[in-house]
């Protein structure tokens, strides 16, 4: 046990920046197999099913389920920065609260999700302009993944607080072992069985239990201090409030970003079946740059948590710096993979040729303007990681989501088409990008930091 304390304990004492990549890679490939047993469903029934069914799981639908996941993923951030933060500064007793009020927030909250979800699932539908001809079908495959969507929350949970405490090893190993699970039931129930969207939505909760089952069992059978004790699992009001109040701006900026999406998502319904189908497509292409720059994120998030937990000021400010170069680098290696050899990855959703087409035109008109993104994503981790979280959100709330709303609803309607919907992206990047660099250098809380 001694030996495995030293080496998580490598955060706050190793050469930065192999710590940091250490921690991402295990976050990067974990990400990759999250998004691949997402894409699975959209590649299985695009290929099996058609463009409508193809539409019916990565279209409005996936908007919606990302919106919710990511405004709980987002408030559970909280925990994982106060036990980063606790952990680093080694006190046990603080760390089993967050745990436990954590594992019993996400239990919570999924009951809540369920209910509501499935409820207005058609009513989210239809207010998105959902296209007729992929309505039931989309209806159908977000009540099934409501249905299981308190095992997605438990599998969040858990995952977060083994980054929390620098595993990021077992996360990835369980999203291999889920993600495997997933193509295996979606290629038996679409494919074989001919189950359609269906299928595909069963087959997505499936594996999202099995990943729930195997988290609990990690946290349930560590001797460490972030133990899981389910006889310990309930609110504690205290600890509670702390999450909120960190994870609550994170939740807030998630959602946002879910709504602004949302409302592009609508314009492009707005443009027929074909560029929905494209534009979930990509939408699976395009993920490989976000898996990417998260996983930076949520690396410096940690990093800095525990640093600052420590007291080790000085290693958090070279951390995020050496964060910063690392992740622009990646970025632009992502943009020219994507924009030069991205069209093989839409012929593994579809093989209707208009529809590639279309694809092909969103991809390299936003491929080539990733990079704009990094700050963003990079700044907000590291100033999550301290428990600066308020301004951070109301940056991105105002640059990303407030100003990318008001260009869809304002200009797209004079000129309505793909170009004018997708210049919202870097528009809107390179403006919080300024807003983030301005707040960070000058009056954030690491700054104050620096100068008592």
């Amino acid at each position: 046990m001694q030996k495995a304390k030293e080496k998580v304990n490598q955060i706050t004492e190793g050469v930065i920046w192999q710590q940091l990549l250490l921690f991402f890679f295990p976050i990067l490939f974990g990400t990759f197999f999250q998004q691949l047993y997402n894409a699975a469903d959209a590649m299985i029934v695009g290929r099996f099913v058609g463009k409508e069914a193809l539409s019916a799981v990565g279209g409005s639908t996936g908007m919606l389920t990302q919106m919710v996941v990511g405004f709980f993923v987002g408030l559970s951030s909280g925990a994982a920065v106060i036990i980063s933060q606790y952990y680093g500064a080694k006190r046990p007793e603080m760390v089993g609260y967050a745990v436990h009020t954590a594992m019993a927030f996400s239990i919570l909250s999924g009951a809540v999700m369920m209910a509501v979800g499935i409820w207005l699932a058609p009513f989210m539908l239809e207010a998105m302009g959902t296209p007729e001809d992929v309505m039931d079908l989309s209806v159908l495959y977000l009540r099934v993944y409501f249905a299981g969507i308190i095992a997605n929350l438990i599998y969040n949970t858990g995952a977060s607080i083994l980054r929390a405490v620098g595993d990021s090893k077992r996360p990835l190993n369980i999203l291999m072992a889920s993600c495997l699970i997933n193509i295996v039931v979606d290629v038996v129930l679409v494919v074989f069985l001919k189950m359609g969207v269906l299928g595909a939505a069963l087959a997505t909760i499936m594996s999202q239990l099995l990943s729930a089952v195997l988290v609990v069992i990690c946290l349930m059978r560590t001797q460490d201090m972030y133990r899981l004790d389910w006889r310990q699992v309930r609110l504690d009001g205290r600890m509670l409030k702390r999450i909120i109040r960190i994870g609550f701006p994170a939740g807030l900026q998630s959602v946002m970003y879910g709504l602004s999406n949302v409302i592009i998502q609508t314009g492009i319904n707005s443009l027929g079946t074909n560029t929905v189908a494209a534009w979930a497509a990509y939408s699976k292409i395009d993920a490989v740059f976000w898996m990417m720059v998260s996983s930076f994120g949520i690396a410096v998030t940690t990093f800095v948590g525990q640093n600052y937990g420590a007291g080790k000021m000085d290693r958090v400010r070279k951390g995020v710096g050496s964060c910063m170069k690392m992740t622009l680098a990646a970025s632009a290696v992502m943009s020219v993979l994507i924009y030069n050899w991205g069209v093989y990855g839409y012929q593994l959703f579809t093989t209707d040729q208009e529809v590639i087409e279309i694809g092909i035109a969103m991809m390299r008109y936003l491929a080539p303007v990733y990079v704009t993104y990094v700050a963003i994503e990079i700044l907000s981790g590291a100033l999550r990681g301290v428990g600066d979280c308020w301004i951070p959100m109301i940056l991105c709330c105002v640059g990303v989501c407030v100003l990318r709303v008001s260009w869809i609803l304002l200009v797209v309607p004079m000129k309505r088409d793909i170009y004018t919907i997708m210049f919202s992206y870097p528009l809107t990047w390179v403006i919080t990008t300024i807003l983030f660099a301005v707040y960070y250098l000058f009056f954030s809380q690491m700054k104050r930091k620096r100068e008592r």
